[in-house]
């Protein structure tokens, strides 16, 4: 019943190697024929994560961004190594978001993550080419031009479609684009056994798959959408509907978000084994999830922690952490969260070594008043609130290191040290 469904002019468009590619620029290089790759820090990665590599590195040393590691580095002069620029790539991600803005309606342009981009361009691709083809080349055309970075782009009937045609075929093409539409979906998808390279479908969902009989998409296509629904729940109709090709998401249309969260999560610079280290740090997330909260105008009812152990006690205990909520008095309040944190912390930990701590809440509410309680005088709950409120203003303007808790100097603490990260990674210069 393709008939039935929305019929768009939707690219996804992917910033080709990204990172690295935004580096080759920086240099006067070749993003397509320069052996570069961007090594993140370190302390920050467990001895230094590749989170790039140009297309050149990849093919003639087999390196994988996020997979491979310092370790893995050829010694070969030829191969260039830099830290990552973030701050860098944002304003080069918003300089190509501004370029495609051009090509598109008003409000039809939406940044996917930080290298891909989803243009609806069905309202306007007709202003800029005698196809949607000719248009996507124009706008590879005019962003080489400008910012010297080469893009791979899919072209669908709807998102689904356009995330699949660049996955599994622009990244294949001499022009780097790749098309699919309904005409054309069921020849082009469902002989694909690989099914854990389809965009949505992870090993482990294959696997299980598997089990029901199902070895490639036609197979997905043509099992009944009540036995998917029976072994995967709600997912079982998106598989189905990823089996056809068929999208109905509408981007303009803002989701309301049942359960908002707001949190935050470290990967540790090194192992922590002492109990006073590893609280130290669960105080200062804390400490930077209260401001979240105060920044949005919300207090939490609910706190989680979760605890990753390190590979060893990983091993160990069979188990890769554990994870423990608990509901609170509704605060924003940097020593009730962190007290309440530290809690849960120390029910639940059995000396085991740390690497990852992570922190959400929950169950929020609008900051719209202070609940006092018998057991400490108004004056200092409302001194508390008070502080707290200067100290974010404080580091809005001047910056988080202008004003920190002492613990953060002591052994062991990360704030001021990730004070300059952006996504955990270096920030560098804007403006290099």
């Amino acid at each position: 019943m393709y008939a039935q469904e929305p019929h768009r002019v939707v690219f996804l468009i992917d910033n080709k190697s990204f990172y690295a590619s935004v580096e080759c620029v920086a240099r006067h290089l070749n993003p397509l024929k320069t052996p570069l790759v961007v090594m993140s820090e370190q302390e920050n990665t467990n001895g230094g994560l590749i989170l790039a590599t140009s297309p050149t590195a990849k093919a003639n040393y087999g390196l994988q961004a996020n997979v491979s590691r310092q370790r893995d580095l050829p010694q070969d002069p030829a191969l260039i190594v830099v830290p990552p620029r973030v701050n860098l790539y944002i304003k080069r991600n918003l300089a190509i978001n501004t370029i495609f803005q051009r090509f598109t309606a008003a409000g039809d342009c939406w940044p996917y993550s930080i290298d891909e981009s989803v243009l609806d361009v069905t309202r306007s691709w007709r202003l800029f080419g005698a196809s949607p083809l000719a248009v996507a080349k124009r706008i590879q055309a005019t962003v080489h031009r400008e910012l010297g970075l080469y893009l791979t782009i899919g072209i669908g009937e709807n998102p689904l479609q356009a995330k699949l045609a660049l996955d599994l075929f622009a990244k294949h093409t001499p022009d780097l684009i790749g098309e699919l539409s309904y005409a054309t979906f069921a020849a082009r998808i469902w002989p694909l056994t690989e099914l854990d390279a389809v965009w949505s479908i992870g090993a482990r969902t294959a696997k299980r798959l598997k089990r029901l009989g199902v070895t490639s998409m036609y197979d997905l296509a043509h099992l009944p959408p009540a036995a998917l629904k029976a072994e995967f729940g709600i997912i079982g109709t998106q598989l189905f509907a990823l089996a056809w090709g068929v999208d109905r998401s509408e981007l303009a249309r803002r989701i309301r978000v049942r359960a908002p969260s707001i949190g935050n999560s470290q990967v540790l610079p090194r192992d922590y084994a002492t109990q006073e280290e590893i609280e130290r740090v669960i105080t200062e997330i804390a400490q930077q999830v209260a401001a979240r909260l105060r920044h949005h105008h919300r207090k939490a009812g609910r706190i989680s922690l979760s605890i990753g152990f390190s590979y060893a006690a990983s091993a160990a205990e069979q188990r890769s952490g554990f994870s423990h909520s608990a509901t609170i008095p509704p605060t924003n309040q940097d020593a009730p969260l962190a007290a309440a944190l530290v809690r849960l912390f120390r029910k639940a930990w059995q000396g085991q070594v740390v690497r990852n701590v992570a922190v959400s809440t929950g169950h929020l509410a609008p900051d719209v008043g202070e609940q006092l309680n018998l057991l400490e005088p108004v004056r200092t709950q409302l001194h508390r609130t008070d502080l707290n409120r200067a100290l974010d203003d404080i580091r809005t303007r001047f910056g988080f290191t202008r004003l920190v808790y002492a613990t953060s100097l002591l052994q062991g603490a990360t704030a001021i040290a990730r004070a300059g990260l952006v996504g955990g990674h270096n920030g560098g210069n804007a403006y290099d």
